[in-house]
């Protein structure tokens, strides 16, 4: 059975940010209690109370979705436990059967991101078709099941979908000694200004999961005032990276640890040569065999970004720091219980204080899985479902057309000549 390695998103004042509402809101059903002395009017819950749901956009965004009002119920035995429910997720869960045209962008750098079509969909959608962006966890990539599952659901609705390789990660090339960060929000700024002028007339979105919930907010926060976005998604994002560090060398969590190590080692061993050339700088010897993540972000990843140490680069890479500069829709889904992206992290008070971002806490859920809902044990998360209702209230929304260009399908037909490539 195939198999999707696990993901970690272990491996940063504005003016007010301005408000446009929402159309196709409701407002919360209400229930009178009379007494021979008052009339109390109680605003009825638009969701169940096995979730949590908090943010500063709850009434702009709560009526968008169809599923919020029924119990979260994990599957049995699995759900029931988060490690349980990580593992199997990563390991169990059913692979969709995916192609994809590749397109590389070579960055100011001259560094190399990989992008994942899925194949077709030039053909067969509008040119204004919506757009998703994703971007998945630490060394994960567009062959993730997780992954897979988001693009499926989002293409069944009629968007255009883009997975977002970060440098090294699925299969993609390396040109310069830098691989995936929590900190480079310029791939972000590259990727989202290339799909924006590649597809002018489209309204585009991102969701990211766990180290891409990171890249994926933090982006956000620091390009408010540049961002092209209409609205995106964080999932299982651990939001403040000093407590994750902490939290994944704790007991059990070690497991996963070790997982990440090994991925981050295999993707350094492939592109070692790159390294070695300015190895005053990088304890390459290090990045062959860590013990650790942190042991590999110390000789490598902080190194590359120009950190002075790990704990630097870390505390300097939350997206915890600049949630509350978001000036577009967000959702963030966490799980009450999960081993990787600890929910202490999560900025609940910045979520609530910005208008414009929206908490749903899961009571089980672990990292990436999410066990739960019709499609479970081996089908799509529970997640993919209340994403594509908020994404596709946003689209409905948001307006037509971002711009009329009569060259679209010209930019779209050139780029594809040069770029495409099977995966």
């Amino acid at each position: 059975m195939a198999r999707a390695p696990l993901s970690l998103t272990s491996k940063p004042p504005l003016p007010p940010p301005t408000i446009t509402p929402l159309r196709h809101q409701r407002s919360p059903l209400t229930t009178v209690r009379v007494s021979a002395t008052t009339v109390t009017t109680t605003a009825m819950p638009d969701h169940h109370p096995s979730l949590e749901i908090s943010g500063g956009a709850v009434d702009r965004f709560l009526p968008a979705f169809k599923s919020l009002h029924l119990p979260y119920k994990p599957f049995p035995i699995v759900g029931w436990n988060r490690h349980i429910e990580t593992i199997f997720a990563a390991f169990f869960r059913k692979v969709p059967d995916v192609r994809y045209r590749r397109e590389c962008l070579r960055t100011k750098d001259d560094g190399t991101i990989a992008l994942d079509w899925a194949s077709d969909d030039h053909r067969s959608l509008p040119a204004d078709a919506p757009i998703l962006i994703l971007l998945p966890g630490l060394t994960g990539g567009s062959q993730d099941s997780y992954v897979k599952h988001m693009l499926v659901k989002a293409r069944s609705k009629g968007w255009r979908v883009v997975v977002f390789n970060s440098r090294g990660c699925g299969d993609s090339p390396v040109t310069t000694p830098q691989l995936q960060s929590a900190s480079f929000p310029r791939d972000t700024c590259h990727v989202v200004d290339h799909v924006s002028s590649r597809y002018p007339k489209a309204n585009i979105f991102a969701a990211g999961w766990s180290l891409g919930g990171n890249i994926l907010v933090n982006y956000l926060g620091r390009e408010a005032n540049n961002c092209s976005l209409t609205g995106a998604v964080s999932l299982c994002n651990p939001f403040d990276l000093v407590i994750a560090d902490e939290n994944l060398r704790k007991g059990f969590n070690n497991i996963y640890d070790r997982a990440l190590r090994e991925a981050l080692c295999r993707i350094f061993t492939t592109h070692t040569p790159l390294f070695e050339d300015i190895e005053d700088k990088f304890n390459v010897q290090v990045g062959l065999n860590p013990q650790t993540v942190r042991e590999y972000d110390e000789a490598i990843t902080r190194v590359a970004l120009g950190f002075n140490s790990v704990d630097d680069y870390y505390s300097n890479s939350c997206s915890c720091h600049v949630i509350q500069h978001v000036r577009i829709p967000l959702l963030c889904i966490q799980a009450a219980n999960d081993p990787i992206a600890p929910i202490e992290g999560t900025p609940r008070e910045d979520i609530k204080g910005n208008p414009n971002c929206m908490l749903i806490v899961t009571p089980q859920g672990g990292h990436l899985g999410w066990v739960a809902g019709d499609e479970a044990p081996f089908g799509a998360p529970w997640t993919d479902n209340v994403v594509m209702d908020f994404l596709e209230h946003l689209q409905k929304a948001a307006p037509i057309s971002k711009e009329n260009s009569s060259n679209a399908e010209d930019v779209q037909q050139g780029s594809e000549d040069v770029h495409q490539a099977k995966v």
